[in-house]
């Protein structure tokens, strides 16, 4: 099982930087978020490929065409209204963040929202009560736990990156986590993101035809944006990770469709005997 979702951000939507964190930042920068989704529409239309997308509210609110668009065609999902680490807000914070980017997705698109995932994999099993919160929401189905340790959150405690069911007060969500592998020791995300841009492509389908049971993948549309601007504050680190392989990113994503048949969440929903899945009690 092949699941592909994208996270519908601006290219300067980078988390925990001075510079890119607040609403009145976002509206200095340059608008790339267009030409970037009309250049996923390209790949899946000509790979075929379904994909489940997280959107940031901001995005909804500041630009409601592309929301509509993109659910005229594809699975939508909420990815916080303005894409703040959970660990960072308190339960009342998150819950109106998530809260309000759920209206404003339902109100543009018509459509109910069930899915949600996280900026940065941030819920970890201190944060348990964000899932309570969800489905208080209405959410059904999250995509946000990375089973290892990690910069932004990281849940170890979950175990083996697998679909399960998390219960929190008798309140069950389904969980879909992001898909990670060992590398010297540590967990990596070579299904997403900067590790996608960085390791060539034939360890990631080596990696991928082991994960064959259960593979989920994520793309930012700046993870395709060979053009976009630099932040200039960023820390070299995450100045390498923001921008390596943007220009053979593209070739790469298409390649790896081609190579393997990707579905997205609702179809892994209905082939998932969840009666049979592990549960975790939090």
């Amino acid at each position: 099982m092949n699941i592909l979702t994208f996270d519908v951000e601006e290219w300067f939507h980078l988390l925990d930087n001075d510079s890119t964190r607040s609403e009145e930042q976002w509206l200095k920068y340059e608008v790339r978020i267009h030409k970037n989704m009309e250049r996923i529409f390209r790949i899946l239309e000509e790979t075929n490929t379904k994909a489940t997308f997280f959107i940031i509210g901001w995005i909804a609110k500041t630009y409601p065409e592309v929301v509509k668009e993109i659910a005229s065609k594809y699975e939508i999902g909420s990815h916080t209204m303005t894409h703040q680490l959970v660990w960072q807000q308190s339960p009342e914070e998150f819950k109106k963040d998530v809260k309000d980017s759920i209206k404003l997705l339902q109100d543009i698109t018509g459509q109910e929202i069930k899915y949600f995932r996280a900026p940065g994999f941030s819920i970890r099993k201190s944060e348990a009560w964000a899932f309570e919160i969800l489905y208080d929401l209405g959410i059904e189905i999250d995509c946000s736990v990375f089973p290892a340790h990690h910069a932004h959150g990281g849940f170890p405690e979950y175990g083996e990156a697998l679909p399960k069911i998390i219960e929190v007060n008798g309140k069950s969500i389904k969980e879909f986590p992001i898909s990670c592998r060992e590398m010297g020791g540590s967990p990596i995300i070579y299904q997403g993101g900067g590790y996608f841009r960085l390791f060539p492509y034939h360890l990631i389908k080596r990696w991928a035809r082991k994960d064959k049971e259960y593979l989920l993948s994520y793309i930012h549309p700046r993870d395709l944006d060979p053009d976009q601007p630099i932040i200039a504050d960023l820390p070299l680190a995450r100045k390498f990770k923001s921008y390596v392989g943007l220009k053979e990113a593209e070739k790469k994503l298409r390649q790896f469709l081609k190579d393997f048949k990707f579905i997205d969440i609702g179809s892994a929903n209905k082939s998932i005997d969840w009666n049979n899945s592990q549960i975790i009690i939090l």
